[in-house]
């Protein structure tokens, strides 16, 4: 995607100053826009699955009908571009409190770890699609790789140390969004940590002796002590080979 020069983005067939007003006793008051519907449709894929998410399901939530949504974009699959388009685009970028390339680093992987968080979704779109459109490439890609080359890591090294913070930060997004019991803020993790490790624990011992013993640690493989973990041995890997 990209601007065509006349406040649209090339690819969508939507303008951000078109205007509908939305029916129906829901949403009498709001006008019905691109980002009005994107907002709506980030909601639904977040809090249930991507999966659920229709034409007819996103129009009910909206209040119009159906056909109205493609006036804005040709079908679902753009709606998900969209989607991409503004989870990326409102990455919260940390605040430059420390700038030492080690604090830098940390500070990315956790900001991307809290964003696939609080938008399950995106997990799922980075990994199904190439995001280019123009918000998610100014805060996701630019002010990030922009923070790096401030932090003191050269041109080439910025770029690559992004590609280490995205993928370290989504593969551990993508292993720990269906164990809830690695989830600190889960009300149910610690119940289910103790069926988790009862689980190894009751493994037979002949066949998996090692998962057997080491049952409680086992059970800590999705959790933020492991991402962070896992994260000081990338940070000391990025070092020793930028020579930051």
């Amino acid at each position: 995607m990209r601007y065509d020069g006349a406040g649209c983005v090339a690819g969508f067939r939507w303008c951000e100053k078109r205007r509908v007003q939305v029916a129906g006793p829901r949403s009498r008051a709001r006008a019905l826009t691109a980002e009005r519907i994107i907002e709506v449709a980030t909601r639904i894929c977040d809090e249930e699955d991507i999966e659920v998410l229709t034409i007819r399901r996103l129009a009910s939530d909206l209040g119009v009908g159906a056909m109205t949504l493609y006036s804005y974009f040709r079908g679902k699959e753009e709606i998900l571009d969209g989607i991409a388009d503004h989870v990326m685009g409102n990455f919260r970028l940390p605040t430059a409190e420390e700038t030492s390339p080690e604090a830098v680093v940390r500070a990315l992987a956790l900001a991307f770890l809290d964003m696939m968080r609080e938008h399950p979704s995106i997990v799922r779109l980075f990994s199904t699609r190439v995001s280019t459109g123009p918000q998610s490439m100014r805060g996701a890609f630019e002010a990030v790789i922009g923070r790096l080359r401030e932090a003191g890591f050269a041109d080439r090294d910025a770029v690559r140390v992004y590609g280490l913070i995205v993928q370290y930060s989504l593969g551990f997004a993508s292993y720990q969004a269906p164990r809830p019991w690695g989830k600190a803020d889960h009300p149910e993790a610690e119940e289910l940590r103790r069926r988790r490790r009862h689980f190894y624990g009751a493994l037979p011992r002949e066949d998996f002796p090692n998962m057997v013993e080491l049952a409680e640690d086992m059970t800590t493989l999705p959790s933020d002590e492991q991402f962070l973990f896992g994260l000081d041995c990338l940070i000391e890997g990025v070092l020793r080979q930028t020579g930051d």
